[in-house]
């Protein structure tokens, strides 16, 4: 069957939501199905295009699979407004590329259509554009954020624009046909608050997408990244946003560096609350800020580490699930969170055994948890292995590339019923 999967992220974007999408289509191509994906131009988490792709429309192959990319806006500062526009210049031109494409369109030329969400607006455009097909294929969206909770959970924007979002939310979903979401908080508020029929909503939580590899000891990986041998680390790697709060990290290491305690805060990627981070911790050197790193010194930077951490703000709750927490487990050290005590977050990190949770927002108590359980080895070593077992029987590539591939076969399954019918 013919399978379009449409996002604003993919390749060669190495952290965020592309690396899901990208498995999920080579999965699905390998299982057989014709598969094109319909995306904008790397951008992510830098905000800004990659100069290496400079037409307006390209069509390539990666791993197999058939991308069409097309230019977009991107905004120098990701607000509301900046990313409403972005993804909203992205649908409109994948529905103008298919109007003019006819019979060999991307988008009413598949079996079934998947739309990622984020990006919302993106998938509004392309299912409302599908939904006035005569002939149309079938519709899934595939949830990994919930954007009217984020609204509310990060303060971007008031009540009107929350409940507007949430409206648009409700009106995609409510048209598909299936509703796929990463945690089952994420189900609850789907059904119970946006109007969508349980039977349509699916759980498929993400997987670990880095691949798996010898890890090495924290000596040869801090030898490696020629880092200190003495010191207690800590990392945060990826996104560096507003939903990350991360100016408690840097907080924790100026305390660490005025009262002369030997800890080191890396914060590992991008993002747009970087170059604010940088200079709120200018002369801070417990505390190094590095560019997103190549796979095998990324895997190195976690293994190099006492503690990884995990730092939202204090009102997140359910608004979305951190995409680092996968690749943390995976990677055997321990996991420091200082999340809500009612967050996904916090629930993750009590089923996994991976780690220990904290108050967010405090960088005193967030300094003594990072000593503390550098300084106890049994129990880093316990909540390493935990999240390793975690990781390997709940958060596998293949499980969850295979539950992704079950619930498009179960849409295509409906296709073909409906096609027999007539």
């Amino acid at each position: 069957m013919r399978i379009a999967l449409v996002g604003v992220n993919y390749r060669p974007e190495v952290t965020g939501i592309a690396p899901y999408t990208a498995d999920a289509a080579e999965h699905l191509t390998s299982s057989g199905h014709d598969v094109r994906v319909c995306t904008g131009f790397p951008h992510y988490p830098r905000w800004a295009a990659d100069p290496r792709y400079g037409s307006p429309r390209i069509r390539e192959v990666i791993n197999g699979v058939q991308v069409t990319r097309v230019r977009h806006h991107v905004p120098a500062r990701p607000s509301l407004t900046g990313r409403s526009r972005l993804e909203l210049s992205v649908g409109r031109r994948l529905v103008m590329n298919d109007v003019r494409g006819a019979s060999d369109a991307d988008l009413s030329g598949a079996d079934l259509v998947i739309c990622v969400t984020p990006a919302l607006l993106t998938s509004a455009c392309v299912v409302a554009y599908l939904r006035t097909r005569s002939a149309r294929p079938r519709i899934g969206v595939w949830v990994q954020d919930l954007y009217g909770r984020g609204i509310v959970q990060t303060g971007s924007g008031g009540t009107v624009a929350a409940a507007a979002i949430s409206a648009v939310e409700s009106a995609v979903f409510r048209a598909a046909d299936g509703v796929a979401v990463i945690h089952e908080r994420f189900a609850e508020h789907v059904v119970d608050s946006l109007g969508v029929h349980r039977e349509r909503v699916s759980v498929v939580p993400n997987w670990n997408h880095q691949r798996h590899v010898d890890r090495p000891s924290r000596v040869e990986a801090r030898r490696m990244l020629g880092w200190s041998q003495d010191a207690v680390i800590a990392v945060h790697a990826g996104n560096m946003g507003v939903k990350q709060g991360l100016h408690t990290v840097v907080d924790a290491a100026r305390v660490a560096r005025d009262r002369g305690r030997n800890v080191h805060f890396y914060l590992v990627g991008d993002g747009n609350q970087r170059e604010a981070l940088e200079r709120s911790g200018d002369g801070v050197d417990t505390m190094t800020f590095l560019r997103p790193l190549p796979d095998d010194q990324f895997r190195a930077s976690l293994a190099a580490a006492d503690v990884l951490l995990v730092n939202e703000l204090p009102t997140l709750t359910d608004m979305a699930v951190p995409s680092k927490l996968t690749t943390y487990f995976a990677s055997g050290t321990p996991v420091l969170a200082a999340t809500s005590a009612d967050s996904v977050t916090s629930a993750q990190i009590e089923l996994s055994g991976a780690g220990r949770r904290i108050d967010p927002g405090d960088p005193e108590s967030l300094l003594a948890a990072v000593i503390d359980m550098a300084s106890d080895a049994p129990g880093s070593a316990r909540m390493g292995l935990s999240g390793r077992g975690f990781a390997d029987s709940a958060l596998s590539r293949s499980v969850g590339v295979s539950r992704i591939g079950e619930w498009a076969d179960g849409l295509l399954g409906m296709r073909m019923s409906q096609s027999e019918r007539h």
